[in-house]
């Protein structure tokens, strides 16, 4: 079984790409790589619900590319089961470039940098904002954070990959 995250992610563009600069035999060791990474197992899922932040990407109708910082309290990303995610979507600067992009696409990439263990997670996705006052919305406020919840988003994951570690700036938070 191929590793979830190069069927998504090793476009034919790609596999030229990784071809023309003598990386392609290594790509295609990669996409026949075991475990699929499909499923978030019990390391993820700590690592996922310790963050305080992450950036989640979007795409319009025409493919323009969007990203943006999400933060929270420790564990505000939300670990459902192995395979969705879920998070408050705090009131903020009022654009809704996020929410916009995934009303006509709902493919995101979340990607987890933790800067003082040198980790980094991608996790690709489909979204779905939920806008009611559901039992997903309760599940993800935090009544002890004081932001204002809009909606929830959810995420249905596809696949992830670890970074690896080079080239990593190592920061540290100031206390």
């Amino acid at each position: 079984m191929a590793r979830a995250f190069t069927r998504l992610a090793f476009s034919p563009a790609v596999k030229a790409a990784q071809a023309r600069y003598s990386a392609r035999e290594h790509g295609a060791l990669l996409e026949q790589k075991d475990p699929p990474r499909d499923r978030l197992n019990d390391d993820l899922i700590a690592f996922i619900e310790d963050m305080d932040s992450f950036f989640i990407g979007t795409a319009s109708h025409d493919g323009w590319p969007h990203v943006q910082h999400r933060g929270g309290p420790p564990g505000f990303l939300k670990v459902l089961d192995d395979r969705t995610l879920a998070f408050a979507d705090y009131a903020g600067n009022r654009h809704y470039i996020t929410v916009g992009n995934l009303s006509e696409n709902d493919r995101v990439m979340l990607f987890l940098i933790d800067y003082e263990r040198g980790r980094r997670l991608k996790i690709w996705g489909r979204a779905q904002v939920i806008d009611e006052a559901t039992g997903l919305v309760d599940r993800v406020r935090d009544p002890a954070y004081p932001a204002k919840v809009e909606r929830a988003i959810q995420i249905a994951v596809e696949a992830w990959d670890l970074n690896c570690r080079q080239h990593f700036p190592k920061l540290h938070r100031r206390p």
